[in-house]
């Protein structure tokens, strides 16, 4: 891979450039790789990167999927203290005592977010298959492999999406009828939730963005593979 053949490669593909590589074709500044990063993985602006390898229905419905998961684990977290306190608060919103709940809240909906989003997303398998396609003779034979375990991903997606979706329905409908008090307090709690779900990926792609420029600036291969470990979190 070299000289002009760079511009050809996505986002996720220059990111997983070897640090032999990247020292040769990776030209980007802290921003522009810090924004590679963002678009490729927060759940608002990877619905509108076009430079990927991901169906945009998929995207989509693995965003609104968050936002249900999000509201259902928050109503999970709804026990007798929560409601003991809110009754001596006289229904007024505590958010300090809140805090913990919605921490765990965001922990819990990304991992399931998370797990579903490498249940539903294509780019990785794709990829595999472009790296494979220069190895292999039987080009045709592997494509149909991809094909068909695409296919599978796809149905296997919507299958547990829809499930735990049923599921979220149904237990929210019975806790919202039951405790019709505590409705506030739980969109609250979810929209809180959410939001950080939202800002979590702001901060927290500045550090692998720190260690691959300083990697490639003062050729530490060491920081580099750093750079590309925390990429995953």
């Amino acid at each position: 891979m070299k000289g002009n053949k760079i511009i050809f490669l996505i986002y996720s593909e220059m990111n997983d450039l070897s640090y032999e590589e990247a020292i040769i074709n990776d030209k980007r500044t802290f921003t522009l790789y810090y924004f590679s990063l963002i678009k490729i993985n927060h759940q608002i602006f990877s619905i509108f990167n076009k430079i990927d390898y991901n169906s945009l229905p998929i995207k989509l419905s693995i965003f609104f999927f968050n936002i249900g998961t999000d509201v259902a684990v928050n109503s999970l977290f709804f026990s007798d203290s929560t409601m003991h306190k809110i009754h001596t608060d006289r229904g007024s919103y505590n958010f300090i005592y809140q805090i913990p709940q919605i921490i765990y809240s965001t922990i819990i909906s990304s991992v399931i977010g998370w797990l579903i989003a490498l249940l539903g997303l294509t780019e990785n398998n794709i990829l595999k298959f472009k790296k494979m396609n220069t190895k292999k003779n039987n080009v045709y034979n592997e494509y149909n492999k991809l094909i068909t375990i695409l296919k599978i991903k796809i149905v296997l997606f919507y299958f547990f999406v829809f499930a735990f979706l049923f599921l979220f329905w149904y237990y929210l409908t019975c806790f919202c009828g039951i405790y019709r008090n505590t409705q506030i307090h739980l969109i609250k709690d979810s929209l809180i939730s959410f939001i950080l779900s939202l800002i979590k990926p702001i901060f927290v792609y500045l550090l692998p963005a720190f260690f691959r420029i300083k990697g490639l600036k003062n050729k530490s291969k060491y920081m580099y593979k750093a750079s590309q470990f925390l990429e995953i979190f």
